[in-house]
């Protein structure tokens, strides 16, 4: 029996088997944004071990989720195969259930570029973006920087050039944003894709800050940027 077998005949098993090692899902997601090298993979994933991030692409590679090829300017890159990116509505599913259980960050919980694009790609709601004007956003939370552009029902990720906000005061910034709505936030945006609160307290309670733009398109944002949250039951214990 090999040694990450269960033992028992099932697709959800085999999946297990598969994909649900420690880290494992973690690379898939990352993968779903796009080509990493090695060195891009443990960089999004600065806490997992070396010996480990190599085993579980070996182990991803055998199992035929990932494979290694050259990219042109990029020397070899680790990729998703056609059954590897068919993980990718699992995935959208697994960050949306996740989602109702998020509470606030611990002091050491960081953001990457791919997980925030993972995160926007879960938000997003196609069949309501499709009856809305086109619209891009610009979307900085903690070192991460994004443009997110929406067009009928589509959705386009990508970091913004030069990286987060370093001049938020600097009246010239809306002249340098290729974006109708600029955004700085940070967790509590949270508050405003669950519908928890509205564009106008969001500003008011600053959970987020608008940058640059009509501060009316948050509302836009929200409705285009939103997860209908199952929350979690409460922990034995804990106070309500």
């Amino acid at each position: 029996m090999a040694a990450r077998s269960y033992g028992q005949y099932c697709g959800v098993v085999t999946a297990l088997e598969q994909v649900g090692e420690r880290w494992s899902l973690l690379i898939v997601r990352d993968l779903l944004v796009g080509p990493r090298r090695y060195g891009d993979l443990k960089n999004g994933l600065p806490r997992i071990p070396t010996n480990i991030l190599s085993k579980r692409l070996k182990e991803l590679q055998d199992d035929g989720v990932v494979r290694r090829v050259p990219l042109a300017h990029r020397g070899l890159v680790y990729e998703l195969t056609e059954r590897g990116r068919a993980l990718e509505p699992l995935m959208l599913a697994l960050g949306e259930w996740g989602f109702g259980a998020m509470g606030d960050p611990d002091p050491d919980d960081i953001v990457t570029l791919d997980s925030m694009t993972m995160a926007f790609r879960t938000a997003f709601r196609a069949d309501v973006a499709a009856g809305l004007p086109a619209t891009r956003y610009e979307v900085h939370v903690g070192p991460v920087a994004l443009n997110l552009a929406v067009e009928g029902g589509a959705l386009r990720v990508r970091p913004v050039e030069g990286g987060p906000l370093v001049r938020v005061a600097d009246g010239d910034l809306a002249a340098e944003a290729d974006a109708d709505l600029v955004l700085v936030c940070g967790p509590g945006i949270r508050e405003l894709i669950a519908g928890n609160v509205t564009a106008t307290e969001a500003i008011e309670a600053e959970l987020v800050s608008v940058q640059a733009g009509d501060p009316a398109l948050l509302a836009r944002f929200a409705q285009t940027f939103h997860l209908e949250t199952v929350p979690a039951p409460a922990r034995p214990g804990a106070v309500t």
